[in-house]
């Protein structure tokens, strides 16, 4: 079997324009699966369908893997393929829409921000992950003490974080008087955009008032939601591809078929016609990310905690157990759907059950695990705001309450048959303080509530969710994660 896909002869359909035409417009920052999956797969269809020249500068700050995969996509050409899995059947890509990769270890910060202050770049997309914000707890506000954001103030022109490398390249551009850029936020965060203008700005105005003041006025941070299940990679999703295209890709991907993007139309530098492709471009977003995020992200936090306990591996292992199937669709139409206010023509009936067939896909191997992975800064947008609404209405939410108790339990760190796992999670030295001083009971969940960075206070002192939340971790604990969530809809087992 041949080890580079550049050279591999494959049957598979290589891009026609390989790469003369690209021009580097977009620097995406954070070239995980999803990325590879989602948003640099619109901008390749559409190079396929159009002469659009708009090419991506792939960057990684993080880890060892990141620049592994820099150095692998570099190795083969800046090709990648991606796997669409549907219940019956694959579909293979290879995907051209990269023009660059860059990581700090190999081009240093210099590097980095020379291609985000270059004149053609008028987009800085992310998929950096709830944590790569460095953000206070569950607000937009800018941690100054997270380590990142303080070696950005002590060393400014040398940035560790996403947002210092924005807020050194903005400064930059203008001392050049160049144009500011777009910033595309693509992650799973309520409001991404104002996420993302929140924390540029703040730390802007840590450095320097004026540079802040001008970012405010000249740089756009569109608010967009973004959707397909792409499973982290693993062994067997390698072997998998390499099958299919008869030569190794280690920067391949393989995902679900579905896929939406929805986008606000907020661009100040232009941008590429990605509504050709399937995008759609609106100019509010927020109902659809709170639809995305309460239903798709919610559910699966639900499963994986649950599921995780309860012994499944998958999200489509738990989908074979009629109890979760039943409590997931419960959650979504019964407790998640009347919190949502949504445009006329969107129908979360059929969205909820679309999204149970898409967990049901025997095809993808979503691990539990990997969703249950920094709850802290999940819980917030996926569950707790939507209690919030329910605890103000006096109405059912049982299936919220529970995934909170999962996820209390979950990250004890030892599953129900006493085998202990990693949990993580960017608070996991707090959650080893408290699992050691209160490893069971009433106190272990008001431990767990007082952690402000993740429980408004006015969650933390409602006796009526304290009580229900107390007595679903009690009963998870005494019967087990399967018995407790067969529990919540008894009149239908």
């Amino acid at each position: 079997m041949k080890h580079n896909l550049a050279d591999a002869r494959i049957n598979v359909a290589r891009p026609a324009w390989q790469h003369q035409r690209l021009v580097p417009r977009i620097v995406h920052i954070g070239c995980g699966a999803f990325h590879r999956a989602h948003q640099a797969l619109y901008q390749h269809h559409l190079l396929e369908v159009s002469d659009s020249d708009w090419g991506i500068c792939e960057v990684n700050l993080m880890s060892a893997s990141g620049k592994a995969l820099v150095e692998q996509l570099r190795a083969q050409d800046l090709l990648y393929s991606v796997t669409e899995k549907g219940a019956t059947g694959q579909v293979v890509k290879i995907i051209g829409a990269i023009h660059s990769a860059l990581h700090p270890a190999l081009d240093g910060c210099e590097g980095i921000l020379q291609a985000l202050a270059r004149p053609e770049t008028a987009i800085v997309s992310l998929t950096i992950t709830e944590k790569g914000y460095c953000t206070q707890g569950a607000t937009a506000e800018p941690d100054f003490s997270h380590p990142l954001l303080e070696q950005d103030l002590a060393h400014p022109h040398q940035p560790a974080s996403a947002i210092g490398f924005i807020v050194e390249a903005l400064r930059l551009r203008r001392e050049a008087g160049l144009p500011a850029f777009s910033v595309l936020s693509c992650d799973n965060l309520r409001e991404n955009g104002h996420v993302a203008r929140a924390v540029v700005t703040g730390l802007a105005q840590q450095r320097d008032p004026d540079l802040a003041a001008w970012i405010d006025e000249h740089v756009t941070f569109p608010c967009t939601m973004v959707d397909r299940i792409v499973p982290a990679v693993t062994e067997e999703t390698q072997q998998e591809i390499a099958q299919l295209l008869g030569t190794e890709d280690p920067c391949g991907v393989a995902c679900e078929p579905f896929r939406q993007w929805v986008i606000e139309d907020n661009f100040v530098a232009g941008r590429p016609d990605w509504q050709r492709v399937g995008a759609q471009f609106v100019t509010d977003v927020a109902p659809f990310e709170l639809m995305k995020l309460r239903l798709l992200n919610g559910s699966h936090s639900f499963l994986a905690y649950l599921g995780f306990l309860g012994g499944c591996e998958t999200i489509a292992d738990t989908m074979q157990l009629p109890a979760y199937r039943r409590a997931a669709l419960a959650l979504m139409l019964q407790e998640q759907c009347p919190t949502l206010s949504m445009p006329a023509g969107v129908d979360l009936v059929d969205y909820a059950h679309q999204l149970i067939e898409r967990f049901s896909n025997p095809s993808l191997r979503h691990r539990t695990a990997q969703i249950a992975s920094d709850g802290s800064q999940k819980l917030p947008q996926r569950l707790l705001d939507a209690l919030r609404y329910h605890l103000r209405h006096g109405s059912d939410c049982r299936h919220l309450v529970l995934g909170v108790a999962g996820w209390m339990r979950y990250i004890l760190g030892e599953d129900e048959q006493g085998q202990r796992y990693t949990v993580a999670d960017p608070l996991a030295a707090k959650f080893a303080q408290i699992n050691q001083e209160y490893p069971s009971g009433a106190g272990r969940v008001q431990a767990l509530l007082a952690i402000d960075a993740i429980f408004p206070a006015d969650l933390a002192a409602s006796d009526t969710f304290v009580t229900a939340l107390q007595q679903a971790y009690a009963a998870l604990c005494e019967q087990g994660a399967r018995a407790a969530v067969a529990s919540l809809n008894p009149e239908s087992a």
